[in-house]
């Protein structure tokens, strides 16, 4: 009787899944086809030097401001045509395409004084390094609408060398930059282009709607601390599709902020669309929820991935003091090869930004699914570590096979967590073998399109 209603509630996740795609629910679906701009200007006419040493900053900024004037025109265009373009941190505007040619190289100086100094975000209270301001990201968006950056595989290349260096021998004064952030901003459209070497993270999308990122390439090496792919922030209507990454950290991570900040703040992150990634991870995972999550995150759906060479392969991270939550989160259809945890949750996760937070804030994991994965050369399969005062409930498990390279004597490891699973191997621990499958969830299509959650019976 319990695996009739085990194989029920997969086939009801999977044709819930398939109901999503077919009307239209998925934000990749959703897939916008930029128009080209009327209008187009090649950072030559600005006076730009393409030989690597020379500053660009300021022409960077001129055309820019030139372009400003084609907004309610249809926009414009900036061309970069090939070359190495050196430059510091410089802010896009509305309606404009930031177009980089193959062979075009848009490089971050490695003068910090060329990167602007700003406040920090209002839903982390300081930096995430340290306390105080940070470094202005190399290309900025500050409540902009309908901003693109593609090209012919152009590349930007932040050049974070110097800055790994400063920030491991804590030799920095304030937090570093990034290599894209867009703050604020609605109809966010980044494809085509190789990212290299970021100081931090290599695109961050923060109070943001309806941003798509399609076809990019992100790279830093494995000893690079803390470089981060692609972080959605407080975002809602992200879809990330069809991407390689491979970074000293996380390769996508999802936050919504930090502690009493995000509480206050309150913008979560929601409707995130995932879908056929290579991702590698070095230090971090694959795939990160939080730890900086304390705005909430919820109705993710992440298919078609491609996990290999980390160290963690999907993670969920919280605190005691995050408040927030994580919850109707599935992922599926996932490859996993040469991972050393395949599954986390970890409820002691990430230090704090100061004293100020509330112990007692404490936060809700749950209703989360995981379906339809394979894993080669595993050495630990899960540790599902909750918290005592608020356990991480509705963790569910379908249809997952995992290889194991190790002899350990428990594949996995669980405590204050409460979860059903059916079909996996290894076989899992206790805590997630209840019997009550309507623990389970799935997000379901509402009739105004925006996703929720429902309960599979």
């Amino acid at each position: 009787m319990v695996v009739q209603v085990a194989l029920l509630v997969l086939l009801a996740l999977c044709n819930a899944i398939k109901v999503n795609g077919e009307g239209n629910y998925l934000q990749c679906d959703h897939n916008p086809t930029s128009q080209p701009r009327p209008h187009s200007v090649s950072i030559l006419e600005f006076g730009a030097v393409g030989n690597g040493k020379t500053l660009n900053t300021i022409a960077f900024q001129n055309a820019i401001f030139y372009l400003k004037s084609f907004a309610d025109k249809g926009g414009a265009q900036l061309y970069v045509p090939p070359g190495r373009w050196l430059t510091g941190s410089f802010n896009l505007t509305s309606h404009l395409t930031l177009f980089l040619e193959k062979g075009a190289v848009i490089l971050g100086s490695q003068d910090p004084s060329h990167w602007d100094i700003v406040e920090p975000l209002p839903s982390y209270g300081r930096g995430i390094e340290l306390p105080g301001r940070r470094y202005r990201s190399l290309v900025n968006g500050y409540m902009l609408r309908d901003v693109v950056i593609t090209g012919d595989n152009g590349t930007i290349d932040g050049q974070g060398s110097v800055w790994w260096e400063w920030f491991t021998s804590h030799s920095l004064n304030y937090t570093r930059p990034h290599l894209v952030e867009f703050v604020s901003s609605k109809d966010v459209h980044v494809s085509n282009i190789t990212f290299l070497n970021a100081p931090a993270y290599n695109i961050h999308p923060v109070y943001c709607s309806n941003v798509h990122i399609h076809n990019v390439s992100v790279y830093a090496p494995p000893g690079s601390p803390y470089t981060v792919g692609i972080v959605p922030d407080s975002s809602d209507n992200v879809c990330i599709e069809d991407c390689n990454i491979s970074t000293g950290h996380d390769a996508i991570a999802l936050k919504s902020g930090w502690d009493e900040y995000g509480i206050a703040y309150g913008r979560p992150t929601t409707n995130v669309h995932i879908r056929s990634v290579h991702l590698q991870s070095s230090t971090g995972s694959s795939l990160a929820f939080g730890s900086e999550m304390s705005g909430g995150i919820s109705n993710i759906q992440v298919e078609h991935v491609h996990l290999y060479n980390s160290f963690i392969g999907i993670q969920f991270r919280t605190t005691k003091g995050r408040g927030g939550y994580l919850r109707e989160i599935i992922i599926s259809d996932a490859n996993m090869l040469n991972i050393n945890l395949a599954f986390s949750a970890i409820g002691d996760y990430g230090s704090h930004p100061d004293d100020k937070f509330n112990p007692n804030a404490f936060p809700s994991l749950e209703k989360i699914t995981l379906h339809d994965i394979i894993g080669k050369n595993i050495i630990m399969a899960g540790n599902f570590s909750g918290i005592q005062q608020a356990p991480f409930k509705s963790m569910c498990l379908f249809n997952i096979s995992l290889s194991m390279s190790s002899t350990f004597s428990s594949c996995w490891s669980c405590s204050n967590v409460l979860g059903y699973s059916e079909m996996v191997f290894p076989e899992p621990c206790a805590d997630l073998k209840n019997s009550n499958a309507s623990l389970c969830f799935s997000i379901l299509m509402r009739p105004n399109g925006r996703g929720g959650s429902g309960a599979i019976l």
